[in-house]
């Protein structure tokens, strides 16, 4: 049986769990390949923030997938730089040492309290994870349909978020399937590909 609840802070013990799932699930992406660390750093800071949250699917009490999501994601970053530089240099210490281009990706990552600033009130869907071996049992629309549900678009414009353009059809046409609509394609400043997906506005 699959239930859906927003995580609270107190469980920032239960962290980790998400950092397996999302190495699990995304082996190759480059936060993963910042280790497990930075992975618990950055999901902890979702969950300090008073304006970002996660969201987690649990299969019989045992995680399957999580939603990490911000009211107001251009001062979460500027937040999680101001509070948390310090561990997330040292949790990236031994990436960037293997990978020496990790190091302006990375900075540039924790720049985007600038690019996406925007002109109306949003809420960012900025990371979602489902469980490999659950994948066809509809956890990550689930996922979503719970944060629709705690969205007010009359107070919030829309849900935003960006994905892969390139080779990542199935997880376009998944967005695509939920509700979202193409708000633009855009490259990035190490230069991939990216689109941007709304709903509502």
């Amino acid at each position: 049986m699959i239930t859906i609840r927003n995580m609270s802070e107190q469980e920032k013990g239960s962290i980790r769990k998400l950092s397996k799932l999302h190495t699990r699930a995304f082996p190759d992406f480059f936060l993963t390949q910042l280790g497990v660390n930075f992975l618990d750093a950055l999901y902890k800071g979702y969950l300090s923030d008073e304006r970002s949250g996660i969201i987690v699917a649990e299969n019989n009490g045992r995680l399957a997938g999580f939603i990490a999501y911000s009211y107001d994601y251009p001062n979460f970053y500027k937040g999680l730089m101001k509070k948390h530089l310090l561990r997330f240099a040292v949790c990236s210490m031994g990436a960037a040492l293997r990978h020496p281009s990790f190091i302006k990706r990375l900075l540039g990552a924790f720049k985007k309290s600038d690019s996406v600033v925007k002109s109306e009130k949003y809420v960012e869907l900025a990371s979602i994870c489902v469980d490999p071996r659950m994948g066809n049992h509809g956890i990550g629309s689930k996922l979503i349909d719970h944060l629709k549900g705690m969205v007010n678009l009359d107070k919030y414009a829309y849900i935003n978020l960006e994905t892969d353009a390139v080779n990542n059809d199935a997880v376009n046409r998944f967005y695509v399937k939920n509700g979202f609509k193409l708000a633009r394609t855009y490259f990035s400043a190490e230069g991939r590909k990216m689109n941007e997906y709304r709903f509502g506005g």
